[in-house]
């Protein structure tokens, strides 16, 4: 019998197909029926919202996007934080497959935090758990200050979002955000009922108003809404009131399911803690750098310096605020800083631009823009927050360092490596040129930065000088106190 030549090979690139088909299917991590046990993600959502949560909410995502069936639980317990970091995961959140995500808030989602619970497609709430007070504040001089209507429109606009997308009722979100929502639960003939602002109720038309059987006020205009879980579930936030995330599982009747808990590693909770104490860092920082421009070489101060800087930057880029124009900005100042101190002595335009670029670097590096947007107002206020915290770091770290120099540093014995003479030169007769053209009494004016040694102009003769205990810039009066050896020892001349 005669055979077809292609058969064979479309038999062998078929079956080929099939296995590797079969071979990927197999790979995927939870290409198994949901029903034979579902993957479930416990993701906890807990202290202040800021950069690292959002990084780390992100990374959770990533690792979640691996099965295309898992359901992703985020635990929630918080007061909130910044409002930048709560939308860049409520942006995370809204990534995740439509019904996959449930939000358990166990016991707050204050503020930021009622902004990402509300992101997820369902709610449950732990007994005596509350949600809600989302107004926007700012600190000020006189403490906590309500932002106004041009802050609040946004986020209320990101609030009327998401409970149009995940079914929650918008007048009551919306309530949460602003205090001037009077809002009402409307109950029809047919037994429906809603929500809505007084001004809605209103609007509508008489035939519809007599459809109306019953109108309450949930929240009096004036104030924010916060709900505790008995009233969330009543109006329709929540979908059950559980005390734990398994006995939530159950209630959705998934009786088979492999729990996974997603934690923050060593290195994302050392960020955040380095976020924390970015202030503190910067100064340290900041006050190293300046005590090395105010003294000769390059010594322990400065590399102290670089290190905290280089925390702080590396920090920010890890949550991924800072990127490479905030990187070539620090590079840049620190290279002016170092023409400073090995080109150029003492403190002119090269180390002031050095400065300067250290501290546009650092203002950028702890946030995710350049410009603020006219559109998103908090940009603003966050702008000028993180420009006054360098910048209170750095007067800080100026006081710091002049301390440092005055009081710390002479006291400080030498690190040079001897030998040395044990024999001093208090009883040696001095017979140079220059002190025998100066007197202790005498004036004159430094030529040059004593730091402490230097050249002064003393009764028209350029000599060789040293202070005590101090640094004195050029063109500083000085006079002369004592006469050791062949030293001639200056002080600052007092102002007649």
């Amino acid at each position: 019998m005669l055979r077809n030549p292609v058969f064979r090979p479309r038999i062998v690139v078929f079956l080929c197909l099939v296995l590797i088909g079969s071979g990927w299917f197999a790979a995927r991590p939870d290409a198994r029926d949901p029903a034979e046990g579902r993957q479930i993600f416990v993701i906890p959502i807990s202290g202040t919202v800021d950069p690292g949560m959002a990084a780390f909410v992100e990374r959770a995502r990533r690792e979640v996007s691996q099965y295309p069936y898992a359901l992703a639980v985020f635990e929630i317990n918080t007061f909130g934080g910044r409002v930048d970091s709560a939308l860049e995961i409520v942006d995370t959140l809204i990534q995740f497959p439509k019904d996959q995500t449930i939000a358990y808030v166990s016991p707050k989602a204050i503020s930021a935090g009622a902004l990402i619970a509300l992101a997820c497609s369902d709610l449950a709430m732990a007994p005596g758990s509350t949600i809600g007070d989302v107004a926007p504040i700012m600190q000020s001089s006189e403490g906590p200050k309500e932002l106004g209507e041009k802050f609040q429109s946004p986020i209320r606009a990101k609030f009327r979002a998401l409970a149009e997308r995940n079914g929650y009722p918008a007048a009551l979100v919306e309530a949460m955000v602003t205090k001037e929502k009077h809002v009402l639960e409307v109950t029809m003939m047919d037994g429906t009922t809603v929500y809505m602002d007084a001004q809605q109720f209103e609007e509508l038309s008489e035939s519809e108003k007599k459809a109306v059987t019953s109108k309450k006020t949930i929240v009096e205009a004036g104030e924010l809404l916060t709900l505790h879980d008995a009233e969330a579930l009543s109006y329709g936030l929540s979908m059950m009131t559980v005390d734990s995330i398994d006995a939530l599982l159950n209630n959705l009747d998934m009786a088979a399911y492999e729990l996974t808990r997603i934690e923050e590693t060593w290195s994302e909770a050392l960020v955040r803690f380095i976020d924390g104490i970015a202030p503190i860092l910067m100064m340290i920082g900041l006050a190293g750098l300046y005590i090395e421009i105010k003294s000769p070489g390059f010594g322990v101060p400065g590399a102290v310096g670089v290190f905290c800087l280089a925390l702080v930057f590396l920090s920010q880029y890890l949550v991924g605020l800072a990127h490479y124009t905030e990187f070539f900005l620090l590079i840049a100042g620190l290279i002016l800083m170092g023409v400073e101190m090995f080109v150029l002595p003492g403190f002119g335009m090269a180390g002031f631009a050095g400065i300067v670029l250290i501290v546009i670097g650092m203002v950028l590096a702890m946030q995710d823009f350049v410009v603020p947007d006219p559109s998103l107002p908090w940009q603003k206020e966050l702008l000028i927050e993180n420009g006054v915290r360098v910048l209170g770091a750095y007067l800080v770290a100026m006081v710091a360092g002049l301390m440092f120099i005055r009081y710390v540093m002479p006291k400080i014995p030498s690190s040079r490596e001897g030998p040395y003479l044990a024999a001093s030169l208090k009883d040696a007769h001095a017979d140079a040129k220059d002190t025998q053209v100066v007197r202790p009494g005498d004036t004159g004016v430094a030529l040059t930065y004593l730091r402490p040694s230097g050249k002064a102009e003393i009764n028209d003769e350029r000599v060789d000088v040293i202070t005590e205990n101090q640094f004195l810039e050029k063109g500083t009066p000085v006079k002369v106190i004592d006469i050791r050896g062949n030293r001639i020892i200056v002080d600052r001349k007092d102002p007649a």
